[in-house]
């Protein structure tokens, strides 16, 4: 098993099909075909099935492929270290719930480095696919939150994906909608006050369940419900309908703009509050990169200063 092959292994799971990898890799297709041959021979498992329409993942083709991509990322480190080399971009990506200051994070971090040089993504998306993302290592790292209601479920689909759970922040519940809501003026909100208007969620996929929520208190039944897909529909909502979503209370202003405001969830003896600990995700055992620590430094930072 070489660099080489792990390289090609890689690069036909990305683009879909050997024609395109081959393209990628600047080889002929049968060289590339006969490599992995040689591949699936030596470590005895088919990683891809072969179709007209075609490359699939063999389950053990996508286990394999999660080391194979942690070894030739470490190697890629080792290199760009150690040889200066500025041919290959390297890649950065995070996956998280919709927070405004993981993209605020994000675009700070995206300053300090060369785009020229680095492929960067960012993607806001559901948290099953945060927690599949990186155990794939699709993405380096992950945020979301974990509480007393849905840690148990969180845990075991960390632990299914070989991840590691790190804390940034405890926050309690806050309600966030428009500023000119009607109970916009109010310094608590509890959901007796909040009967009248639709709660907003992210929608989280055909196979969601409570503890996959991303907004705190997602286990609480509300009498009226709508559910969205990013931030920016989220506030339109909230505009539009006098929505209102539960949330960790931090909030970007320079992201989400200063037309909305959180207030503290006020709880009574049918409904209380209840702590969110917000915290990143990456594989267990594997090493961060730099860009990934500046990231996480960049966060951190942002969370001290709305702290003091």
């Amino acid at each position: 098993m070489t660099l080489q092959q792990l390289l090609y292994a890689l690069t036909i799971s990305e683009k879909g099909s050997m024609n395109k990898a081959a393209e990628a890799l600047f080889i002929s297709q049968p060289s590339l075909t006969l490599a992995m041959k040689d591949l699936e021979k030596e470590i005895g498992i088919t990683i891809f099935r072969r179709s007209s329409r075609g490359v699939e993942l063999t389950n053990e083709g996508a286990d394999f492929l999660v080391h194979a991509r942690q070894i030739y990322q470490q190697y890629e480190l080792l290199r760009d270290k150690y040889t200066g080399s500025v041919d290959i971009k390297r890649k950065f990506a995070v996956s998280t719930q919709h927070y405004s200051f993981v993209t605020k994070a994000f675009v700070e971090t995206v300053k300090k480095y060369d785009t020229r040089k680095f492929d960067f993504a960012i993607r806001e998306t559901k948290t099953a696919d945060v927690i599949s993302d990186v155990g794939r290592l699709r993405s380096e790292i992950g945020v979301l939150f974990e509480s007393d209601f849905n840690r148990k479920a969180i845990n075991k689909m960390l632990r299914d994906n070989d991840l590691d759970f790190t804390s940034l922040i405890d926050c309690r519940a806050y309600v966030y909608l428009w500023k000119d809501h009607p109970l916009a003026g109010e310094e608590s909100i509890s959901l007796s006050m909040l009967k009248d208007y639709p709660c907003l969620s992210f929608e989280q996929g055909d196979q969601s369940s409570l503890y996959l929520a991303e907004e705190i208190l997602g286990e609480t039944e509300y009498p009226r419900t709508i559910k969205a897909t990013d931030r920016a529909t989220m506030l339109n909502l909230m505009v539009g309908l006098n929505g209102y979503t539960l949330c960790s209370g931090i909030i970007c202003e320079e992201l989400n703009g200063s037309d909305y405001v959180a207030i503290p969830f006020k709880e009574d003896r049918n409904h209380r509050n209840a702590k969110m600990t917000i915290g990143y995700i990456t594989k267990r055992h594997s090493v961060m990169s730099d860009i990934g620590e500046t990231f996480i430094n960049e966060i951190k930072g942002y969370l001290e200063k709305i702290d003091q």
